[in-house]
């Protein structure tokens, strides 16, 4: 499984947004600008994210974005499937008749696959932006101790 460049870009703005003050609106333009994505590129993901109830947006003067759900109710398996959709290890985990072998997912191979899978799906829903947003916290307090940080 290889998560794409959006997915990516869609966890440092979500892990961004988690670090600010809870309700707090920022514009495409300053996340973007904060965060090095193409600013085009963040409102195509963002489209996504909102679609999936993670983001909600606000127009006028003073609108931009902000989560729509607490940073500890958004798990890195939620950023990845606004994004990407379901991922699956292999073919055969969510499709068991396309098997070249036409096994129909009874073997070692698949078995051993969603053991695999089901773990990675734990362990990524376990993986909250709350936890996230304190370890970088943790690490941006590392690197500079005299810089205070939202």
């Amino acid at each position: 499984m290889k998560l794409n460049q959006a997915t990516d870009y869609a966890f440092r703005m979500i892990l961004h947004m988690a670090m600010l003050p809870s309700g707090q609106k920022v514009t495409g333009g300053v996340l973007a600008e904060q965060e090095m994505i193409p600013e085009r590129f963040l409102l195509k993901i963002m489209r996504s994210l909102i679609a999936a109830g993670i983001m909600k947006s606000f127009r006028g003067v003073d609108g931009g974005f902000a989560l729509n759900r607490e940073p500890k109710d958004i798990s890195m398996l939620d950023v990845i499937r606004a994004v990407e959709g379901d991922t699956y290890l292999q073919r055969c985990l969510y499709d068991v008749g396309s098997c070249s072998k036409a096994c129909m997912g009874q073997c070692a191979v698949n078995e051993a696959m969603s053991v695999i899978q089901a773990e990675l799906v734990k362990q990524m829903t376990s993986v909250t932006f709350d936890k996230l947003a304190a370890r970088e916290k943790e690490i941006l307090e590392t690197i500079n101790p005299c810089v205070s940080h939202a």
